[in-house]
């Protein structure tokens, strides 16, 4: 089996706005449980346990959640004074990996209980220099992503970047998880801004290099956006994924999983689909309808919160609707 991995961790998540002012995207919570933490234990699963991962933006905060992890891995950083690009980042991790060796590449926001085993068989099977794992998307959603196109044997024959729904030869799209052989290094330059897509996969076609894809049939989510980011702790929550499983209380109104220390008034309730986080306090007559809380919340009496996500330290005194709520400031539409 492979025995080392790569966290791709650098991204800033502008696109989760208001949730990556207060933590990096990999530490953004899934039920409770920091997204990259639930990488980490699904890559421990199938032995590998000796990590390596780029970092850029907050990279104290991430550096310091590993100090002591508690996951049972080795895990070392780097960290990157200027972002560049995907293999670029890659490859200030060489010094990581072994001559000869296969590796797995995950993104630090890419939810999946991919089978690793079953990934590795088909990677060295095919005896390709790279392997991408690919995901079936509807039709309707090719737009918002990488899209693969293989051949017959299940290489690569060409790619199309975020295509128009009717201009898409496949509905395959790249997940950003990758499996290479070393020799990968040897089609990305020191010091150079590049990017895998754009980059390296094209350098390694016209060099006649074949590069293997692998279709997940489980679960996949990228929490990129704050859209991916609700559905993604949905889905956790309706243990639509086997690599976390909270405990879930189901109650008359809806279900939800709490953190450590909380308190609900019994005069209070939980409609939907919810998560509630450690240290919250919710008050007298307050109703909590499809929403996720954070840490350390305080919900005030007689309060209806909806369609809302509401970060650490953040105290609510009145009732809102479809709002990012902080401490500082409100952020409208989730």
């Amino acid at each position: 089996m492979l025995k080392k991995a790569m966290i791709m961790a650098a991204g800033v998540g502008s696109r989760l706005g208001a949730l990556s002012e207060i933590l990096p995207k990999p530490l953004a919570p899934l039920a409770n449980e920091p997204a990259m933490d639930i990488i980490l234990k699904h890559l421990k699963s199938y032995g590998i346990k000796d990590l390596i991962a780029n970092t850029y933006y907050k990279s104290e905060i991430i550096q310091e959640h590993y100090k002591k992890n508690n996951l049972g891995v080795n895990i070392q950083f780097i960290k990157e004074v200027e972002l560049s690009g995907t293999a670029g980042g890659m490859k200030k991790c060489q010094f990581f990996f072994d001559k000869g060796d296969d590796f797995i590449v995950m993104s630090g926001d890419g939810l999946s209980d991919i089978n690793i085993e079953e990934a590795y068989k088909s990677h060295k099977e095919s005896k390709a220099i790279a392997t991408l794992v690919l995901k079936n998307v509807e039709k309707s959603e090719v737009s918002m992503y990488g899209i693969v196109v293989p051949d017959k044997n299940g290489f690569v024959d060409s790619f199309q970047e975020k295509p128009k729904q009717e201009e898409a030869k496949s509905t395959l799209a790249n997940t950003g998880i990758y499996i290479f052989n070393y020799r990968i290094f040897d089609f990305i330059p020191e010091n150079t801004f590049y990017d895998f897509a754009k980059n390296v996969f094209p350098s390694l076609l016209s060099s006649g290099e074949k590069i293997n894809t692998y279709t997940l049939d489980s679960y996949w989510s990228d929490i990129g956006s704050i859209h991916q980011y609700k559905l993604s702790n949905i889905d956790v929550l309706n243990h639509k994924i086997k690599t976390i499983s909270p405990v879930v209380i189901h109650s008359k109104t809806g279900k939800y999983c709490v953190g450590h220390n909380f308190n609900i008034d019994e005069t209070s309730s939980i409609i939907g689909e919810c998560i509630i986080g450690n240290n919250c306090t919710i008050g007298k007559n307050v109703k909590i309808i499809d929403s996720i809380l954070w840490n350390n919340i305080k919900i005030e009496d007689n309060t209806t919160i909806e369609n809302c996500i509401i970060l650490d330290n953040t105290q609510v005194k009145t009732s809102t609707k479809d709002e990012i709520l902080t401490k500082e400031k409100e952020y409208t539409a989730v």
